[in-house]
């Protein structure tokens, strides 16, 4: 069978992309080294800057790939416009459940990307703050949308956004499967609590 060209040079940078997560969730940004990553890779230190020049350009990879994927993921997860779940209630509880799920599914780039916006440049933390800010938009959107129709109770809607974000992302810090709430109930309470929050009319 003739190999895919190409194919092992993506893996091996998927590989170390897994094990760069793995690590600065671990030891911290800088306190992992580059050998480290190597090792836990299993090839030479020399062979990780044929895919990234510098450490700090992998961990903006890490992070832009990250808020990237979540817009992507909110934009499939939205609901169709027209439909009754498009609506400013259905659109929030769209919004929550796909948020919780993907960052329980992706604890490891979630941490990193949490915590270690410090190790980024200027240039380059403006870009994720702008990624960030861009999805961002979406729930002060569906906030103010929410606001204009009387179905929110809301008096600060950029305050309100940032409560729920800081809330839903949160949930990595506690939630394990063994406990006794599944991921399904989980996304069910949050949906409920935040429902309260913004004062909903149900």
């Amino acid at each position: 069978m003739a190999r895919t060209t190409g194919s092992d040079g993506e893996k091996t940078e998927a590989a170390i992309r897994d094990a760069a997560l793995d690590l600065i969730s671990r030891l911290g940004f800088e306190a992992m080294s580059m050998r480290q990553l190597a090792s836990q890779v299993g090839v030479q230190p020399a062979a990780l800057y044929r895919y990234f020049p510098t450490k700090e350009e992998l961990l903006f990879a890490l992070m832009r790939e990250h808020m990237e994927n979540l817009i992507v993921s909110w934009g499939e997860a939205r609901p169709v416009e027209g439909t009754i779940e498009e609506k400013p209630a259905g659109r929030l509880a769209a919004f929550v459940e796909n948020h919780i799920r993907f960052h329980l599914a992706r604890r490891n780039s979630t941490h990193v990307s949490n915590l270690e916006l410090r190790s980024l440049s200027e240039k380059r933390l403006k870009r994720i703050l702008d990624l960030r800010s861009q999805y961002e938009g979406e729930l002060r959107s569906i906030l103010t949308d929410g606001q204009r129709d009387r179905v929110f109770q809301i008096d600060d809607v950029s305050l309100t956004a940032m409560a729920i974000i800081q809330m839903i992302t949160g949930v990595i810090v506690w939630f394990r499967p063994e406990l006794r709430l599944s991921e399904d109930e989980v996304a069910a309470n949050y949906h409920t609590m935040t429902m309260r929050l913004v004062g909903a009319v149900m």
